[in-house]
């Protein structure tokens, strides 16, 4: 995030004259997210939902992200699934659309800071070193 802060915001313009290492540091900014956004999906929410004895291993996502939200370690179901589908756009080249390539790096620089978020209440409620 702080090699890629000083070129930010992104534009098609200024994504068409990025240098090698700039783009290194943002395919490495988008598999990053992408495997972080899915590994807490995939694995530390069920997780999370063991140790505090919650019977939600059969239920569905949804069900699953609903109950975290009431439990306090999500702000909601909806900003999640906005991580999600933003993820998901991650996994799709537009290489004929650089403007909305920027479009949607942009918005997930910012939404880093909600998948921080979402790693210091866990950690806080866990006693974790998360911060």
């Amino acid at each position: 995030m702080a090699s890629i802060a000083p070129r930010r915001p992104l534009s098609a313009a200024t994504l068409a004259d990025l240098d090698d290492d700039a783009v290194q540091d943002i395919d490495q900014f988008v598999l990053r997210f992408g495997k972080l956004q899915d590994v807490l999906g995939t694995r530390l929410f069920p997780a999370l939902l063991d140790v505090l004895q919650e019977p939600y291993e059969d239920r569905p996502m949804l069900d699953k992200l609903n109950r975290l939200e009431k439990l306090g370690l999500l702000e909601s179901t909806e900003s999640w699934e906005k991580l999600r589908a933003l993820r998901n756009h991650f996994a799709h080249e537009y290489p004929d659309e650089p403007a909305l390539r920027a479009a949607y790096l942009n918005q997930g620089f910012d939404a880093a800071a909600s998948i921080e978020t979402i790693l210091q209440r866990i950690g806080q409620r866990f006693g974790l070193g998360l911060e």
